[in-house]
């Protein structure tokens, strides 16, 4: 079974794709507000933390910066060595991330907003993950724009060239990372 992880701030258009990803038979990891979201909407749902059987801590601030997180993207499908590594330590594959990141410079921007404010507003384990799926892109797609949704969504159902889309996609995350 395919598996995607999804952690977003902008919420919009989230639901239609993760039902997508759903009705094709993709298992769906998220993180708390995200998990939120998809459970408000009885779309089915794990947690990071029980794939990391580590919690969320620090209010947040940690949340996916874990081996079973980043070796499920980084491990290389065509590389008999990687997936017996991961598999060793108990970790599986995980085949797209869907990862917006906090709105920092919105914030910034904001008049009156304090330093904590903005602080909060610097998003650590989006960039890593969004990174370490694009560094394999040759298996991993990533998703750092909602308006890329019903292409993805098109992608995975095999309408259209996947490489080529993980590719493109991928140096847009390059772009926003």
């Amino acid at each position: 079974m395919p598996r995607a992880l999804l952690s977003v701030s902008d919420k919009s258009g989230l639901l239609d794709f993760a039902r997508g990803l759903h009705a094709l038979g993709w298992e769906l990891l998220s993180t708390g507000g995200t998990a939120k979201a998809l459970r408000e909407a009885s779309i089915p749902v794990r947690d990071v933390s029980d794939v990391t059987h580590f919690p969320e801590m620090l209010d947040g601030r940690v949340k996916t910066l874990h081996p079973a997180v980043h070796g499920g993207l980084l491990a290389r499908r065509d590389l008999p060595e990687h997936m017996a590594a991961i598999a060793e330590h108990g970790i599986a594959p995980i085949d797209l991330v869907a990862v917006n990141l906090y709105p920092f410079s919105q914030t910034a921007a904001r008049p009156g907003v304090t330093p904590g404010d903005v602080i909060e507003q610097i998003d650590i384990g989006g960039p890593s993950m969004l990174r370490s799926a694009a560094k394999n892109f040759a298996s991993v797609t990533t998703v750092v724009d909602p308006a890329d949704y019903a292409q993805v969504l098109a992608m995975v159902t095999g309408t259209d060239d996947q490489l080529d889309a993980r590719r493109r996609l991928a140096a847009k995350v390059f772009e926003h990372t």
